[in-house]
């Protein structure tokens, strides 16, 4: 086991290779020789991206709390109007729109004027990314001494943004439920859409998902299968909109709502899958465990477990499970992100076998494992 206290030892234990890219002689010299000038200068490029990132990040944040790009839907439009729009002094919001063609999301014309890009227009046609671009103010604050949050802060600005995981901090009030309810449900249409290709519900009849808040996903498989019943388990404080939700559907004859937590309550029965969307990274491996449990005890033989969220890549780490979710999670002091590898241990341990994980479409969005409970001796 290495000593971190410990001063660096004279010669590295890795690779030689490694040890000439590090000497900053090399770094020079590789550059200019031919046969290594390119990789060096992806290199450098690729580092000063990293280097510039959060920067990246804050020009994205001004530009959505600006409401700049809605503003180019209608057509280009020069530094000087959108200053006026904005309450902006002219010439930094030239260097702000400078900064957004840099990075694709808007185009600098000719005459100076400046129009949306593809990438500008597909950021707007995102469900809840402007939502939750605008919520990391309080996650950016936490990141803004990343040591210190490593250390384990008593208290970080996102915990206090979302001041409840899933009836994890006693009695929330209405008002909170909704902003952190309509948040997962903004987002969780992307979701929706990557685990009902990743897998089939074709053969369920039934179909309840746990910490489902509004009902996003349930909209979504029922729209996507209209033969098939639903319950919703989740908070009493959800309740009045996850109703809306499924009147507005014309699902409100399919779906039984549940309210409770898994924390306390015993899970509904009856349900042949029971699915668990952006759950389980929200909580201890302890609460984890106990839940997979539950939704074990609840299942028949033969009755499916599908979960779905961000994972990280274990043993090849991903740069949005094992980068984005991680620091995510650390922030709300409640959970963390888990490799699929990692999940599927906590599965077999509460009983579930057959499991499996498909290759994700989209790692940034989630990441599908589906098990299944086997058939126990003695049940009828």
């Amino acid at each position: 086991m290495s000593d971190l206290s410990a001063p660096p030892s004279p010669a590295w234990r890795g690779g030689w290779l490694n040890r000439l890219i590090a000497r900053p002689g090399f770094q020079s010299w590789a550059s200019r020789f031919p046969l290594t000038r390119g990789q060096a200068r992806r290199d450098g490029a690729v580092l000063f991206d990293l280097v510039q990132g959060f920067v990246q990040s804050q020009v994205l944040m001004a530009l959505v709390e600006l409401d700049l790009l809605p503003r180019l839907r209608g057509g280009p439009q020069s530094a000087e109007d959108l200053a006026r729009a904005a309450d902006v002094p002219a010439d930094r919001m030239q260097i702000l729109l400078q900064a957004a063609a840099a990075l694709g999301l808007m185009k600098r014309r000719r005459d100076g004027r400046f129009a949306l890009a593809r990438k500008g227009a597909a950021l707007m046609g995102v469900p809840g990314l402007d939502a939750m671009i605008r919520h990391h103010r309080a996650f950016y604050a936490d990141l803004a001494d990343p040591v210190a949050l490593l250390r384990g802060p008593e208290r970080t600005r996102l915990s206090e943004f979302w001041p409840y995981v899933f009836g994890a901090r006693g009695e929330i009030a209405p008002e909170v439920a909704a902003t952190y309810s309509d948040l997962m449900a903004q987002s969780q249409r992307l979701v929706a859409e990557d685990t009902l290709r990743a897998v089939s519900l074709r053969d369920v009849e039934h179909l309840q998902d746990i910490g489902g808040g509004t009902g996003a996903f349930l909209e979504a498989a029922g729209g996507a299968y209209p033969d098939l019943s639903m319950t919703l388990f989740d908070l009493p404080q959800v309740t009045p909109a996850a109703t809306a939700r499924f009147a507005q559907a014309g699902m409100s004859g399919r779906v039984t709502l549940c309210p409770g937590s898994f924390r306390d309550d015993p899970l509904p029965r009856g349900a042949d899958a029971i699915s668990l969307i952006r759950v389980l990274y929200d909580h201890t491996d302890d609460t984890v465990a106990h839940l997979l449990r539950a939704v074990f005890d609840a299942l028949p033989d033969g009755g499916r477990l599908i979960i779905s969220e961000p994972m990280g890549g274990g043993r090849q780490p991903d740069r949005a499970g094992d980068v984005y979710f991680a620091f995510y999670t650390m922030a709300m002091q409640t959970g963390r992100t888990r490799s699929a590898e990692e999940i599927a241990a906590l599965c077999k341990a509460a009983g579930f076998t057959d499991i499996r994980s498909a290759t994700p479409a989209r790692s940034y969005v989630t990441r599908t494992l589906t098990a299944v409970r086997p058939a126990v001796p003695g049940n009828v």
